[in-house]
């Protein structure tokens, strides 16, 4: 166990409805848990001689929840941009990761990791190749995730056949059962790679297993188009005749639902993960994020991988969020700084299933925060701490992050890492997927 820790700053920002802000703020970690919260003053007089760390212009606020990423795909970061999905998808990135070992992936997980931890994200949500290498690339990282193996129709540099895909699933399952900080979970990569019966068996395996089910639904108007000449009904409606629609389900970008896709999300429960970067990066289109949440649809917030991105800074994606659909409605008032800010904490939280314990800071929830140095030009001066956050803040503003209670970086120093050793590997790296991708474009 991790020694006691007073984190303590200029505000303290909970997210609880009950005491959302606090100011001269100060949080007790003790166990991997939070064991109080109070003023600085009132904390320190309880608990004298407890090791203290104090931020005089810190905002302390929940650890930022990113649900949707491929951590390793940093190491495509620039590779094959400005293209449209299913030509970024078919022609690069598919041809560059059947060549992936597990050893490149745990570095490019590295790099991700670093990345975030850097930017203010302390939990995440991974749909990639070869899972047990990011399982210990997260270990390492000291970091809490969500992760799976990415099951599709074609063969797998990691598994092989689809069928190897299924067992891989269900023995990570059972491997990262009891883990703190690691849940395996079932992943379907998405509509347009899995057959009906692959789509059915992995959502099967989670149900079974009680785990989340990942996947990518409706990204794009060509995504929609071949599943309606396929099996006559939109990617949502698909989903749906296959039984596979639920509260367990948490849906990548979800850009071309119309109200009634929209409606049968919301009776299903299903969870969201918006990723508005990337679907604007690949053309992909713009997510009805103001419809889903009128429908009462949990909303979080994803990066997507930094191949499509080409960062995993959540507070670039809060920024983007809170603004594009006022610019796609011309309407101020569609997606506020707070539904964007909980999107990132709570909402990923709930999205994940892990909102009694993540997403905000309360008594006896995990110790998952970050301190914000709010002593920077672009954040004076200081009239409302939520739309500071969401329009004017960056991942390089935050100072400490903290995850079951220890800290991962302190300072802008990343403590749980070899930030410059993992950087190496992957620039020792880059010239094999150079190479690929330029005999692909021959």
């Amino acid at each position: 166990m991790t020694q006691p820790l007073l984190l303590s700053g200029r505000y303290l920002l909970t997210l609880d409805a009950a005491h959302p802000c606090i100011e001269d703020g100060a949080l007790l970690a003790r166990d991997g848990r939070i064991a109080a919260i109070g003023t600085r003053a009132e904390l320190a007089a309880r608990h004298p001689g407890v090791r203290a760390l104090h931020t005089p212009h810190g905002l302390i606020m929940p650890g930022l929840v990113n649900t949707h990423t491929h951590a390793a795909m940093a190491l495509f970061r620039g590779l094959a941009d400005d293209l449209p999905l299913m030509e970024w998808l078919q022609d690069y990135i598919f041809p560059v990761e059947a060549t992936l070992t597990a050893d490149m992936v745990r570095v490019g997980a590295l790099l991700s990791c670093c990345e975030m931890i850097r930017s203010g994200t302390t939990s995440f949500c991974d749909m990639y190749l070869f899972a047990e290498a990011v399982a210990q690339a997260t270990e390492q990282s000291g970091m809490r995730a969500w992760l799976g193996e990415a099951v599709y129709d074609f063969p797998s540099p990691c598994y092989g056949e689809p069928a190897n895909g299924v067992r891989l699933t269900r023995d990570l399952i059972a491997r990262f059962r009891q883990h703190p900080l690691i849940h395996a979970i079932s992943v379907a990569h998405a509509v347009y790679t899995c057959s009906p019966d692959l789509l059915v068996q992995m959502a099967e395996l989670a149900r079974q297993e009680d785990v989340l089910l990942a996947l990518h639904l409706a990204e794009n108007a060509e995504e929609d188009q071949s599943c309606r000449e396929r099996y006559g009904s939109s990617p949502v409606q698909h989903l749906e005749r296959l039984g596979i629609l639920g509260p367990k389900l948490l849906a990548a970008h979800c850009v071309t639902p119309d109200a009634a896709d929209t409606q049968l999300l919301a009776r299903r429960g299903v969870k969201v993960a918006h990723c508005p970067q990337s679907n604007m990066k690949l053309g992909s289109g713009i997510a009805p994020i103001d419809s889903f949440l009128q429908a009462g649809i949990c909303v979080s917030l994803g990066t997507d991988g930094s191949a499509s991105n080409n960062t995993v800074d959540m507070f670039a994606e809060m920024n983007v969020m809170a603004k594009i659909h006022k610019a796609r409605r011309c309407d101020p008032l569609q997606v506020t700084a707070e539904e964007s800010l909980h999107a990132a904490t709570l909402g990923g939280a709930r999205a994940l299933g892990a909102e009694a314990h993540i997403g905000s800071l309360q008594k006896g929830k995990a110790a998952d925060c970050i301190v914000v140095d709010m002593d920077q030009p672009h954040l004076t001066p200081l009239y409302n701490p939520v739309s500071q956050l969401v329009y004017a803040a960056r991942g390089s503003d935050v100072l400490h992050s903290m995850v079951n209670g220890r800290l991962l970086m302190q300072d802008r120093k990343v403590l749980s890492l070899d930030e410059a050793g993992i950087m190496a590997e992957a620039r020792a790296l880059a010239g094999h997927f150079a190479r690929v991708a330029k005999k692909r474009q021959a």
